[in-house]
């Protein structure tokens, strides 16, 4: 297994080989959206309440971690509403020019669904705000002397973004979507749901058992447990019969090094770094990186939310402690019960800057 993060196969970032099976896969209405009961709920009332006034959706900003559907939502949410949707990336559209080609074609009460959108340029996203507000855009063509503003009026519509980085979008960006929903890990019995919808879509035979084991694996991402749920079914043609029994899911993801838990090898990596190298910590996030050779960012952004899901690390002001979860999930004595407590007392009124 490699150390790449966006190769791991626990990874809720979209590998290359998971376009097609994501879209096969996707649902294309709310009833069918398995999970995310809150948000569903909230955007349903938003869609029929736009469709009864006649006006467009309001703009929404759909944020959390890789893999949990946002991009299917706003695909959804399309449907629901009865209207086109343009499809793009905050990286894809560089310059000004981009983002007013993209506006002016946009027709009435269409979708401009921008994922990414933390990584607009700021230029570009200042192409956005009387857009959003007043439906016109506005840009200087030209240089010096010659340098003039140009306005031009657009049909009214839905701006879409998806974020894994919240806090990375601009407050000016923020405050200009009427609707901002956060979209959380699945629990077990939303990924047993999923992972038995795509196995009959993919017409893959697998017992309840099997699939009880690859949907505790998928660390409630729905994209894991589609990637886990191809990888057994491979294991089960070749070595088994093809039929996905708790064995041979067990067995298949044992060789993919996929922990109960859905950990894998970096995770215990970063954990075992923690434990083993530093007592447990609290240790700086980039002495972390450092010691794994990893970017301080990627063990942050990827590593971390799921860890920190399970309980098994804490963040504090100065670095990240293991958990007693963690040490029994190892079976390791937590030998420092008072570890914790005894810092905590003094986070607050150490001269050592955090180290976050």
């Amino acid at each position: 297994m490699t150390n790449t993060s966006n190769e791991r196969i626990v990874s809720g970032s979209r590998h290359e080989d998971d376009q097609n099976l994501d879209t096969s896969l996707r649902p294309r209405r709310l009833k069918d959206y398995v999970g995310q009961n809150h948000v569903k709920s909230l955007l349903e009332i938003s869609i029929k309440a736009a469709q009864q006034r006649g006006e467009p959706l309001d703009h929404l900003l759909l944020y959390g971690p890789p893999g949990l559907g946002k991009t299917t939502l706003a695909n959804i949410v399309a449907t629901e509403m009865g209207v086109r949707i343009k499809v793009t990336s905050g990286p894809a559209i560089e310059r000004p020019g981009d983002m007013v080609a993209l506006l002016t074609q946009l027709q009435q009460d269409d979708i401009l669904f921008i994922d990414e959108i933390h990584r607009l340029n700021r230029t570009v996203e200042e192409i956005l705000y009387p857009a959003l507000e007043d439906f016109f855009v506005s840009w200087v063509i030209d240089k010096g002397l010659k340098a003039r503003s140009m306005n031009l009026s657009i049909k009214p519509f839905t701006l879409i973004g998806a974020t894994t980085r919240y806090g990375m979008v601009s407050a000016p960006l923020r405050d200009r979507f009427g609707n901002i929903h956060r979209l959380d890990f699945y629990d077990d019995s939303a990924m047993t749901t999923i992972v038995q919808r795509s196995a009959r879509i993919l017409e893959i035979e697998a017992e309840q058992h099997g699939v009880n084991s690859i949907a505790k694996r998928a660390r409630g991402t729905p994209r894991i447990a589609n990637r886990l749920l191809r990888r057994v079914r491979d294991y089960a043609q070749v070595i088994a019969d093809g039929i996905i029994t708790d064995n041979v899911a067990e067995n298949a993801l044992e060789q993919l090094e996929v922990d109960k838990l859905g950990l894998d090898n970096i995770d215990r990596r970063v954990l075992l770094t923690i434990i083993d190298k530093f007592d447990g910590g609290p240790v700086g996030l980039d002495t972390i990186a450092a010691s794994i050779s990893e970017e301080a960012d990627t063990i942050e952004d990827v590593y971390e939310p799921f860890l920190l899901q399970l309980g098994f690390i804490d963040k504090t002001p100065r670095g990240r402690l293991a958990t007693r979860r963690a040490y029994e999930h190892f079976g390791k004595k937590f030998n420092s019960p008072l570890k914790a407590d005894s810092l905590q007392g003094n986070f607050f009124n150490s001269a050592d800057p955090p180290d976050l």
